[in-house]
């Protein structure tokens, strides 16, 4: 991303030749956040200029379009181009932001109105909208309107997509996790209206819920106090499932408790303030539970649905005793191919060797890598102590080492067959890859026979994917059929932090083998995993589905303990109104069954996807979502009636495609060449080049274009080279900057 700061490191350069209504220059940074351009070049851009909260930029391609929109600074004029454009954040005029927290998610809505307050208005931009996501976040629609002009997201076949409608890459994701739009040729002056919605998974830690979402705005996103009011408004509704009192445990911002209702809070904060949050939002809740409890949340089917079945939600929580985790012998199987080197197999070995020290006394362990051999710390499972730690960390040192290819049946063989002897512990697989393989659809069969045929005794499979030439939906689903836990990295940054997370959530359990007697009591109950998973100390445990029939007013959970005891755990059976069960479990709901009709190759599988892809505005990999732009100008009638005849679409109607929004199915081609690039982190950046010249003009760029410039002049320099730089001087010297204009005047006369 260290394009994308440089772009806004230039933009606000360019910004400081605005002058605001009443001669007012733009806000001026905090103390210690304004840098030098010497150091500015010496460290590269500023990490701080990437978004932290919702932001619009405007992407500027001519420096001579900045201004003030309506009283003209009659700053000196500036040729040529900019390759690649600047990016001046706008300026915000008003903020709402709504969060619904459900069961185990949270639907967040964000309103907010920028100005395009740089440009003058007899020209135009484009402007680009950034949304960063959590690590579990999805984005659901957006919403922009400037002017006469509407747009809104949409999600489609796949086929309608290719066939129907042009394909126009305006928006999608930058980066994981990093939402954008690029609206086009939007007139300086213009309001920009937007509405952004996405749901994210709460996260969970000792018993509390919290959501945290980006909401850090820079200080140059302020409007000036004398020319703009600005809004700040925030709501929040708690609705837990549980018939439990909800008990508040902190929040970020002032919120104030409006209402409650059983199970159900609404928060609401709204105030006029002097600047927009420097903060992010963050509000965490408990469920009042002293020991394990749950419940089953019920929703008649509609007829939108694309099941006639209705359906249910089973909710277990590990609740805040400190129930007793299972011993565990755990076999870490770690992908050492070629395309691992470097940071990726670097932040593998740190996480394994973080979680190795994690396990105490009573566990065991081993450690296999692969790629087209197969290494084995030990020949059997070994004993925790501090010296096997310590020995199996020099190993790593020594035998991570990324070559070769990717063969993940082997060593998966292997690992079920070290686990074959164990007794009295929770044997546990976790499996580490970035690569694809031919032979997954059989994996998935082989590993599915084997685990059924040693029942309850059968080790638990949780499989972590790296990048995106992984199969994802392989991993989820040999993680389904594994009662396991699957997570990814996205990003290289992220892997040793998510593994460590993943890990520790596996390698809690709490109670094991679950079952759910409600199949007695209904026509037909279908969970949406393959198999019900554990349950862990550090994650509530989330099961959905379908079913015929009626839930008894009560259903049991029955597992085991840690010390083998049977336990049973009663669910109250709920049908609440105030949560769209399907809207909370879609997300869900659409990763799985594309798992599944990935692995079976049903059609009719796809199909059901698809249409709750399209009924909910999800994208999936059958589908996608793209940005329907309306004009809200009437369009004359003789006009509609030529375009019909032609066949062709009015002015008013165009589709821009959002791309990477999908993980797709893996890439074996890039897995057998070893590719490395997998991670969507972007390449280098090119520098940026400030000034075309034309033929025989200067190659000298401007590193800035007011006060803070410094003008290497070449060898040769042409009329309007001349003209650029009698020009700039003039301004220099007006703003008081003697030393550069002499600097800049001189190099000119000498040149």
């Amino acid at each position: 991303m260290e394009d994308f700061a440089r772009a806004v490191e230039d933009g606000l350069k360019l910004s400081k030749r605005l002058v605001l209504p009443g001669g007012l220059p733009p806000p001026r940074p905090p103390a210690g956040m304004e840098r030098t351009v010497s150091a500015a070049a010496a460290s590269g851009p500023d990490p701080r200029l990437l978004p932290t909260a919702p932001m619009a930029y405007a992407v500027v391609t001519d420096p001579a379009a900045v201004d003030t929109p309506d009283v003209p600074s009659y700053q000196p004029y500036v040729y040529g181009n900019l390759d690649p454009p600047a990016l001046i954040p706008l300026q915000m005029k008003e903020v709402d932001l709504t969060v619904d927290c459900a069961v185990d998610t949270a639907h967040v809505t964000l309103r907010a109105r920028w100005w395009l307050h740089c440009i003058t208005r007899s020209r135009e931009c484009d402007v680009r909208l950034v949304v960063p996501l959590v690590e579990q976040g999805s984005i659901l629609g957006a919403e922009v309107a400037i002017g006469r002009r509407s747009y809104n997201t949409q999600v489609i076949e796949v086929e309608d997509t290719l066939e129907s409608h042009a394909k126009i890459e305006s928006g999608g994701l930058l980066k994981p996790h990093l939402f954008f739009l690029t609206i086009p040729q939007v007139e300086g002056g213009a309001d920009i209206y937007a509405t952004f919605r996405w749901s994210q998974k709460l996260l969970y830690d000792s018993g509390h819920f919290s959501v945290e979402i980006p909401f850090r705005f820079p200080y140059f996103v302020n409007p000036l106090p004398k020319v703009f009011m600005k809004r700040e408004k925030i709501q929040l509704t708690v609705n837990s499932g549980f018939s439990k009192e909800v008990l508040l445990q902190g929040t970020s911002h002032p919120l104030k408790e409006k209402s409650r209702q059983g199970d159900k809070l609404f928060f609401h904060h709204e105030a006029i303030v002097e600047n927009w949050s420097s903060k992010d939002f963050n509000f965490s809740y408990s469920v009042y539970s002293g020991d394990l409890s749950g419940g089953v949340l019920v929703q008649p089917a509609t007829l939108r649905d694309y099941d006639e079945r209705d359906m249910f939600c089973i909710f277990l929580l590990p609740g805040s005793g400190n129930r007793k985790v299972f011993r565990k012998a755990v076999v870490f199987i770690v992908d050492a191919s070629g395309s691992m080197q470097g940071r990726p197999l670097e932040n593998v070995k740190r996480a394994v060797s973080t979680a190795l020290s994690e396990l105490v006394e009573g566990d065991y362990f081993n450690i296999i890598t692969f790629n087209d051999e197969l290494h084995s710390f030990t020949s059997c499972l070994e004993q925790v102590n501090d010296k096997a730690i310590a020995s199996a960390t020099d190993w790593m040192n020594a035998n991570f080492v990324a070559e070769g290819g990717t063969d993940i049946m082997h060593p998966l063989s292997e690992a079920m067959a070290l686990l074959s002897s164990v007794h009295d512990t929770l044997p546990q697989i976790y499996l580490i890859t970035d690569g694809s393989v031919d032979d997954e659809h059989n994996i998935c069969q082989t590993t599915k026979t084997e685990l059924t045929n040693r029942g309850s005794k059968s080790p638990r499979i949780s499989t972590f994917g790296l990048g995106s030439y992984c199969n994802h939906y392989f991993l989820r689903m040999l993680a389904s059929i594994g009662k396991g836990h699957y997570d990814a990295a996205l990003e290289t940054a992220s892997i040793e932090n998510r593994i460590l997370k993943w890990f520790r959530r596996a390698s809690s359990t709490i109670v094991a083998n679950i079952s759910i007697d409600a199949m007695t009591h209904l026509d037909e109950f279908e969970v949406d995993s393959e198999y019900i998973p554990d349950l862990s100390a550090n994650s509530p445990l989330c099961v959905s589905g379908k079913y015929q029939g009626k839930f008894p007013d009560t259903v049991k959970a029955k597992g085991y303990l840690a010390d083998m005891k049977e336990i049973s755990i009663e669910l109250k059976v709920q049908q609440l109104k105030e949560i769209p069960l399907d809207k909370v479990l879609v997300t869900k709901q659409i990763d799985l069954m594309t798992a599944k009709a990935w692995l079976s190759a049903d059609k009719q599988l796809e199909r059901k996807v698809i249409k709750l892809s399209i009924q909910n505005g999800v994208p999936s990999e059958y589908t996608e979502m793209t940005l329907l732009q309306t004009n809200l100008d009437k369009v004359d009638g003789t006009q509609k009636v030529k375009q019909k005849l032609k066949g062709q679409k009015g002015r008013d109607e165009q589709r821009i495609l959002m791309h990477g929004l999908k993980l797709g199915f893996g890439n074996k081609d890039a897995t057998r060449e070893n590719l490395i690039t997998g991670f969507g982190d972007r390449n280098p950046a090119e520098k940026l080049v400030m000034l075309h010249k034309g033929k025989g003009c200067c190659s000298s760029v401007a590193d800035c274009l007011c006060c803070m410039c410094c003008i290497k002049a070449c060898n040769r320099m042409n009329d309007q080279c001349a003209i650029l730089m009698a020009q700039i001087c003039a301004a220099l010297a007006c703003l008081g900057c003697y030393e550069c204009c002499s600097e800049v005047c001189c190099g000119g006369s000498e040149s």
